[in-house]
């Protein structure tokens, strides 16, 4: 770990003092002047204006803790930053089992069962399934114009992230087929004119040179060749020169095979689009994949300061602070286990909205719907995990939810509820409605494990 970072596990904290000496674990110390910086310090607010950590002060320290968010962030510019990694601790999901069926607060001694999540593993399982790009795009706030953090590869995730998020949707356009359009061709055509003729080149290259059977033209051609196909090719070549260069990056054997889906699609697409036309390419509206591919496109090659040369293998980098959204990325790869019922692809109503609240999924069923609401956030104080419970409950009796059902107003059948929350023990690898175990303290709501995978662990 660098002497200028906080290395921190997702929920966990740690106490910064002033000029402290004989530190434990999880303190840190700093000199008089970056202290005193810190008294007006707040975090920043990223997805739905949550913060990516606590900071508060306390007593004669400040005290940091981890949320549910990955990423790197400057708690002072150029001198201290916060790194979260996406760890979990097993510990803290037995914490959340036993407070849902606690009529008093519960606490158990465990000792620490930390594993790392496989968010690459995740990801790649969201984007093989059928869910809609545009889900899928806003897991990720980076901040381009503030100064880079320097850290190990190793650590690196946003990287990863952002290449993992790219071929997925890449591979969706590459098997409806690629987009044909009318581009541009410029060309030195022999005994013929086709299009216009570009005077100033044509004279430069053909005149001045005593080409006279030859005419310098620009014309239209309906294809693929187009500048769009053209950037998804050059982040492309990026991507998989950087997967290539790096020998840790995770699931590559599953990455490979993406990459190698892909290429033949790109063979006869050329490469040359200048920097000035990468930096500004637009998407067409009607293709909304693509909208997303350059979104994210243009992020890699940012990331990369449009140079190939640096998609390989350093030991040290530099990158913008960022956050990935793990709670989405969690609730998206519920989505994904959803999908693979396919007795349930007409049924699932993915973020139903009613009256500015937001279901996280509604399974319209009949007498067998089910209102789903994914926690990932487990590391929570016993009043709010029944908090969140009662809300989800309040749900069943909205009756926008009831109509979508299908329940007319004198049915009185109360509707299902079930928590899915994330393990990285031995849980449910798949999501099977009959193994979910009922809440004792309320009516009709239950709760389901899925496990996630990790790096320990590749076999899901």
């Amino acid at each position: 770990m660098c002497d200028n970072e906080i290395l921190l596990k997702e929920h966990y904290s740690v106490k910064i003092y002033k000029e402290k000496q004989d530190l434990d674990k999880d303190e840190h110390s700093l000199s008089l002047d970056s202290f005193a910086l810190l008294e007006k310090y707040q975090p920043r607010k990223i997805f739905n204006n949550t913060s990516p950590f606590l900071f508060e002060k306390k007593e004669n320290c400040y005290h940091l803790q981890a949320n549910y968010y990955i990423g790197a962030d400057w708690l002072i510019e150029g001198e201290k930053f916060v790194q979260v990694e996406p760890k979990i601790n097993q510990k803290h999901i037995g914490n959340f089992e036993k407070n849902v069926d606690s009529e008093e607060k519960v606490s158990i001694n465990e000792d620490d069962n930390i594993k790392e999540i496989n968010f690459v593993k995740m990801l790649l399982d969201v984007y093989a399934s059928t869910i809609p790009t545009h889900h899928t795009t806003d897991l990720v706030n980076i901040f381009w114009n503030e100064k880079p953090i320097p850290i190990e590869q190793k650590q690196d995730t946003l990287t990863p992230f952002l290449v993992v998020q790219f071929l997925g949707i890449l591979k969706n356009i590459v098997r409806k087929g690629l987009k044909k359009s009318y581009y541009k061709v410029r060309e030195n055509l022999n005994n013929r004119v086709k299009g216009k003729i570009l005077v100033g080149t044509h004279i430069k290259q053909n005149v001045l040179k005593n080409r006279f059977t030859k005419t310098f033209c620009e014309y239209q051609v309906f294809g693929e060749d187009n500048l769009e196909n053209q950037f998804l090719k050059k982040v492309f070549q990026f991507c998989s020169h950087y997967i290539e260069n790096f020998k840790g990056f995770p699931n590559k054997t599953e990455v490979n095979q993406i990459i190698g889906y892909c290429r033949p699609a790109f063979e006869l697409i050329s490469t040359d689009i200048e920097q000035s036309e990468l930096k500004n390419i637009k998407h067409n509206p009607f293709f909304k994949e693509y909208k997303e591919a350059i979104q994210i496109g243009n992020l890699i090659l940012k990331r990369f300061s449009y140079n190939i040369s640096r998609a390989t293998q350093q030991e040290q980098i530099e990158i913008p602070p960022f956050w990935i959204d793990m709670p989405k990325l969690f609730e998206l790869y519920v989505y994904k286990k959803l999908l693979e019922n396919e007795d349930l692809h007409s049924k699932i109503h993915y973020q139903f909205g009613t009256h500015g609240n937001q279901l996280d999924f509604l399974i319209s069923d009949g007498e067998n719907s089910l209102i789903i609401d994914t926690k990932y956030k487990l590391k929570y104080d016993y009043g709010h995990i029944h908090e969140d419970i009662r809300q989800v409950s309040g749900y069943a009796r909205l009756k926008k939810v009831r109509e979508k059902i299908g329940f007319s107003e004198d049915n009185d059948t109360h509707i299902d509820c079930l928590i899915i929350y994330p393990t990285i023990k031995n849980g449910n690898i798949e999501i099977n409605f009959e193994n979910k175990k009922k809440i004792e303290l309320y009516y009709k709501v239950f709760k389901l494990d899925i496990k996630l995978p990790t790096n320990e662990s590749n076999e899901l």
